[in-house]
């Protein structure tokens, strides 16, 4: 099920094999779901995510300078609103009822897995083409939207309510929407019509793959803090 993503999400993630599922059903995710997460486990993982999104929203930033036409650039710039403004208020709501301020999110020293999700998405922008950045991007923003829409509705006393409701909610599926469509336009514009057939169609899919692979990473160092 891709919820309308639009085409090129989901015949990069079939390409994924196994790795998609591994990181979409990740036994963090069903403990989110099941609400049987540690809290432990979910607050380090919020403090880590927040770091993440800051250099997300840098990635998305970046990609604003390797668009080629005015609605990229618009879609781009509204990503980066979308994450600076609106996202990483759920941490911070979340987080400040553990006693953590959002300057003390801020500072958290990044886990190794951090570094390296957020260097490759940074450095696909910069060595490579606004599709490379797109593919490396595109994990993250679908991949917790198809969380979102299996998890979600849910109780409002859910353990994990307020995090599943972000990403189930009509906001952030709108979200993925409006990327997918970014995304096909961006593809059709460099790639034509058909672009599984073009050379830079494998490229594109080892992009996706591999952030997919390191989004595993980061569930993974997520349970690593509830042990």
């Amino acid at each position: 099920m891709t919820h309308d993503y639009g085409a090129t999400f989901p015949r990069l993630r079939d390409a994924t094999g196994t790795v998609w599922t591994d990181y979409t059903h990740h036994a963090f995710v069903e403990g989110l779901r099941e609400g049987t997460l540690p809290r432990k486990a979910f607050l380090g993982y919020l403090v880590q995510d927040y770091v993440f999104l800051i250099h997300f929203a840098r990635a998305w930033a970046l990609a604003v300078t390797k668009a080629d036409a005015l609605e990229e650039m618009r879609a781009c710039a509204a990503t980066v609103d979308a994450l600076v403004n609106h996202e990483l208020s759920l941490h911070v709501k979340t987080c400040a009822e553990a006693g953590l301020s959002e300057a003390d999110l801020y500072s958290a020293e990044e886990h190794p897995a951090n570094l390296a999700y957020t260097r490759y998405v940074l450095d696909a922008g910069h060595s490579g083409n606004f599709l490379d950045l797109l593919a490396a991007l595109a994990p993250c923003v679908m991949g917790y939207g198809e969380i979102g829409a299996r998890l979600g509705p849910v109780p409002d006393d859910h353990p994990y309510a307020d995090w599943i409701g972000t990403y189930a909610g009509d906001d952030y599926q709108q979200v993925c929407r409006d990327a997918g469509t970014l995304f096909d336009g961006a593809v059709e514009r460099r790639l034509g019509d058909d672009p599984t057939t073009t050379p830079g169609w494998e490229r594109l899919c080892h992009r996706f793959t591999t952030a997919t692979r390191l989004e595993v990473a980061f569930w993974d160092m997520g349970l690593s803090f509830g042990r």
